[in-house]
């Protein structure tokens, strides 16, 4: 069974950094596009940034120029380096990946189960 799990959240001061990871794991044949989310408590998931087997990116544009996706794909790992972090940036980031598995024979979209990100002073 494919499993994404995030890593990396935590509490972090106005202007600093934080680098989140997600590891996919389990009987994986490929994965296409892999993409952060967050989701701001009261608010709607949105789109944080995305990024293909390839290495073509996009960003939603509060976060341009502070952040970037990454990914490793022998490891099956995306990051997301953040820096000039806002208190607005304060959410529960999720990973989501689209997946093929040796059960299936298309990719399906998994989720992580989101990791805190908290900017406060």
């Amino acid at each position: 069974q494919v499993q994404l799990v995030e890593s990396g959240g935590g509490l972090v001061q106005p202007g600093g950094s934080l680098r989140l990871s997600c590891a996919a794991s389990g009987s994986i044949i490929s994965i296409n596009a892999m993409r952060w989310y967050r989701q701001a408590p009261g608010k709607e998931r949105e789109l944080v940034a995305a990024i293909t087997y390839g290495g073509s990116t996009n960003y939603a544009d509060s976060v341009k120029g502070r952040f970037t996706i990454s990914r490793d794909n022998a490891k099956n790992t995306v990051y997301l380096q953040m820096k000039s972090l806002k208190p607005e940036d304060t959410a529960v980031y999720y990973c989501n990946a689209d997946i093929r598995d040796y059960d299936t024979d298309y990719h399906l979209a998994y989720w992580g189960q989101g990791t805190q990100v908290t900017v406060s002073s």
